[in-house]
């Protein structure tokens, strides 16, 4: 079973939330999991103005997801930072190139999820996820989300992201505040319960 994860990360949180994800996913027996980086639309000079070139960097060695990975996958987990209480312009960007892949059905019963990541505690989190939902339903995924069942998300001792509807982090105003571990737990569960589910559907 092949689980692909999409995401954009422009500091690197949603960057580390991923791999978190993956770790989760492949305790599930039989899952390939695939780490999958979307376009960019910024140029160079933007990105050094807005500080993000040591981190774009650091993630270069993720490739750049093409359609046709994205058609062949089992399941699909996305991810990305939270502008404005919707997804970023570069997965918004990527989603609007699926069109083909609608036309054919090629995502019709697979699972979907999403994670995010916003600067402040209720800088969007949830409007994020459940608008990204949307495209998935017209794709004809199968929405997963987080379920209680990870009893992190029910802390109420420390600041911490996640919701029923997916994992998500807290950066900070600046971006200083890299994810927790429980935050990190919400994404490992989330990985491994989306692949639990894809690899019965798969049978």
């Amino acid at each position: 079973m092949k689980l692909l994860i999409v995401y954009y990360s422009m500091y690197g949180h949603i960057h580390r939330m991923a791999e978190a994800v993956a770790e989760g996913a492949r305790e599930v027996p039989g899952t390939d999991v695939v780490l999958r980086r979307v376009p960019e639309t910024l140029s160079e000079d933007a990105l050094g103005k807005m500080g993000a070139l040591d981190a774009r960097k650091a993630m270069s060695s993720i490739p750049v997801c093409t359609l046709a990975e994205l058609g062949s996958a089992d399941a699909v987990i996305f991810g990305t930072p939270t502008r404005f209480g919707n997804m970023c312009g570069q997965m918004r960007q990527f989603l609007d190139s699926t069109g083909g892949l609608w036309a054919k059905g090629a995502l019709v019963g697979k699972a979907g999820s999403v994670f995010t990541s916003s600067g402040t505690q209720h800088g969007g989190q949830e409007s994020t996820i459940l608008s990204f939902h949307i495209n998935l339903l017209h794709h004809g995924m199968i929405v997963v989300g987080l379920p209680y069942a990870f009893q992190g998300q029910s802390r109420v001792d420390e600041i911490s992201g996640g919701s029923p509807y997916g994992a998500s982090t807290i950066a900070g105003p600046t971006g200083q505040r890299m994810p927790s571990e429980n935050e990190l737990a919400g994404a490992r569960f989330q990985g491994r319960h989306v692949a639990a589910i894809a690899s019965k559907l798969v049978k």
